[in-house]
């Protein structure tokens, strides 16, 4: 991944707004602590993270430096991002969908039942949805919102931390619907080792 896709992707997460009540969902989930990052106390080097991305070997999981090599550790996540790294592991994979689909439902079906509707199609791709339809759609919480629609702006800004911080895909732009049986169960999302996940 180019460094400059890396760094717009993460300044895009930094422009949704951190809504109160939201708060307690990101607390339970585990991810508050990397939410308070984007919002609050996370400045970019660029340069900086030029720099690593650069010196980074994919074939030993290192950096090369110019004093020896080194890694990120699970306490180097821990400590730095926040993360839970107890738990149960955390998958993306799209092959246990069916586990989790009662009925057969398809993807897109559970999304809209979810989230309340679905994105048009141009801003739909194979499993994944373009960052600005849930930008544009899930930025603003409702002032007299319901419980249930803080939920679901709940689910969004966690979809979209998930896809474009933690494990972002090339395209940099897609957040992806593999999330989709974390947010259905909220309430069960701490119960997850996020942080080794992230680390793999």
């Amino acid at each position: 991944m180019q460094p400059t896709r890396c760094v717009y992707s993460v300044r895009r997460q930094q422009n949704m707004p951190l809504h109160d009540r939201i708060i307690p969902y990101l607390e339970r989930a585990g991810l508050y602590h990397l939410a308070r990052l984007n919002a609050h106390w996370f400045w970019l080097d660029e340069p900086l993270v030029s720099a690593f991305i650069e010196r980074w070997r994919p074939e030993t999981h290192t950096f090369h430096m110019p004093f020896g090599e080194c890694t990120i550790t699970l306490q180097d996540v821990a400590y730095q991002l926040g993360l839970p790294v107890d738990g149960q592991a955390a998958s993306g994979c799209m092959t246990d969908f069916h586990i989790h689909i009662e009925g057969a439902r398809s993807a897109w079906e559970w999304f809209e039942e979810l989230f309340g509707e679905l994105p048009p199609p141009d801003k739909r791709k194979l499993y994944t949805v373009h960052f600005t339809w849930f930008h544009d759609r899930f930025r603003v919480l409702p002032a007299d919102a319901s419980e249930e629609t803080v939920r679901i702006y709940a689910r969004a800004y966690i979809m979209m931390l998930l896809s474009t911080q933690l494990f972002m895909d090339k395209s940099a732009n897609r957040v992806h619907l593999r999330w989709l049986p974390f947010v259905a169960r909220l309430d069960d999302m701490g119960s997850y080792s996020w942080g080794a996940a992230a680390l793999a």
